[in-house]
Parts: C-alpha cells; sequence; structure tokens
C-alpha cells in the first residue's frame, strides 16, 4: 500500500480531483449526446413502431404506432436534457468507475485490488447488460402492450413524450440493477453468508420472488411479458447458483 505518507487532507483533494474529472468528463459526454439529437432521439424512439427489430425477431407483424404527444411548454426540451445527461453517464461511467477505483486502490492489497477490479469490472458489464436486454425486449413489449390497450374504442390513447422516456430510463435502471444478482451472490458466497446448496434449496421461493419483482417491473396483464421479463431472471439466478458454487469450490 503506498498512501502511508498523505494526510487526510491529502486524501479529500485526491478525492475532489478524481471527482470534478469525473464530473467533467460526464458533462462532456452528455453534452455529445445533447448535440446528436437526431441520433439519440431515433434510437430512444425506435420501440413505438412496429418496424423495431426486436418486434420483426419476435415474429410480431401487426402494425401499429404509438403517437406521443407534447403538453408542455418546456417539455420537450426538459426530456431532452434528460435524456442526454442519462446517457451520458452510460457512456462515462467506465472512466467515473477508474476513477474511484485509482482513489481507493493505493489503500487495497493486492489480492485485494485484484478482487476489486473484477467485481467492478463485472457489476459495469452486468448493468449494461441488463439496460440493453430492457431496450431489446421488456420495454418493447411493455410499450406495445401498454400503448396499444383499450378499455373501449371510444377512448383513444393519448400518451406524453415525457411519460415515454421517464418509462425507458426508470425500466432501463431496475433491470440494470436486477442485472447485478450474479455480482452480489458472488460477494456474499466469498463472504460465506450463503452457498449453492442453500440457494438451490429455495430456488421455490426465488421463484415466486422473480415473479413478484417481474410484475412489478412490467406492469401489465400479459402473461407472456410477465414470463419474459421473468425468464433472464431466473436465467440469472441459476448462473449465481453456479457462480457461487464455484468460488465455495462446492
Amino acid at each position: 500500500m503506498g498512501n502511508e505518507g498523505l494526510t487526510f487532507w491529502n486524501h479529500l483533494d485526491e478525492l475532489r480531483s478524481a471527482i470534478i474529472r469525473s464530473l467533467v468528463v460526464v458533462a462532456g459526454a452528455a453534452a455529445a449526446a445533447f448535440f446528436m439529437k437526431e441520433w439519440l432521439f431515433a434510437l430512444v424512439l425506435a420501440p413505438r413502431t412496429s418496424s423495431f427489430v426486436s418486434y420483426r425477431l419476435l415474429g410480431i407483424d401487426e402494425t401499429f404506432a404509438i403517437h406521443l404527444m407534447n403538453v408542455g411548454l418546456t417539455e420537450q426540451f426538459m426530456t431532452h436534457m434528460r435524456v442526454s445527461i442519462y446517457a451520458g453517464l452510460l457512456l462515462a461511467s467506465p472512466y467515473v468507475l477508474y476513477q474511484l477505483f485509482r482513489f481507493v486502490s493505493p489503500g487495497l492489497y493486492q489480492n485485494e485490488r485484484k478482487a476489486a477490479t473484477w467485481i467492478v469490472g463485472s457489476a459495469y458489464v452486468m448493468f449494461l447488460l441488463g439496460t440493453a436486454i430492457n431496450y431489446l425486449l421488456i420495454f418493447p413489449l411493455t410499450v406495445r402492450f401498454l400503448g396499444t390497450y383499450q378499455v373501449s374504442a371510444e377512448v383513444e390513447n393519448m400518451l406524453t413524450l415525457q411519460s415515454y422516456v421517464d418509462t425507458l430510463i426508470g425500466m432501463s435502471f431496475v433491470m440494470g440493477v436486477v442485472f447485478e444478482l450474479p455480482v452480489v451472490c458472488a460477494i456474499l458466497g466469498r463472504m460465506g453468508f450463503i452457498n449453492g446448496r442453500l440457494m438451490a434449496q429455495y430456488r421455490r421461493h426465488a421463484i415466486v420472488a422473480i415473479l413478484i419483482v417481474a410484475a412489478i417491473v412490467t406492469p401489465t396483464t400479459d402473461v407472456f411479458t410477465l414470463l419474459v421479463v421473468a425468464l433472464p431472471i431466473w436465467l440469472l439466478y441459476e448462473v449465481s447458483i453456479g457462480v457461487v458454487r464455484l468460488l465455495s469450490k462446492e
């Protein structure tokens, strides 16, 4: 460890510098996303029509298009800002994680540094994977069901841009967090709090919990969509069992 000669104020200065550098990079990435408005919103709005790639791959040939509307004077600009900031955070997150790791690594032993690298790297990859699966599969099915659902033909859906974007960002964040399950289980298994036998023993309880989480993430009455959401989470649980068994050498 190589920070023995640094005082508390030296550490504070280093942390402040790391935070400032991270904020500058996030702001730069968000600004770049902001000025790429056409490309950014072509990506964000793609799941609202039947021409989206996931619908074609799933064999959904029903033609539909969800029309969005704006009801506030500043809503489109503020939505543009929110999407740009979220995109900036995703793009700059490797640099932010590097800065945080660079700050804490001098206080870690070599084996701890190696473990931290694996944990942070795995957590980042799993979060991106959860976000991608939400964008390509879960969110499109949710939009298709809720956006076209009608209690009566006389009641027309008039969806706002804000509700569409807020749902996309919210579900992306939730699925990113849910996909951290194998990483969390690996840490708990390494610390001896859980093991593969225990997780396998409570598999049925886990499936019930997964269905509840899937129902919360995708608030639809469509059983197919519910199962589409629950399936990857269940697979994550099975992967977590394997990871815990591997680490504990059961």
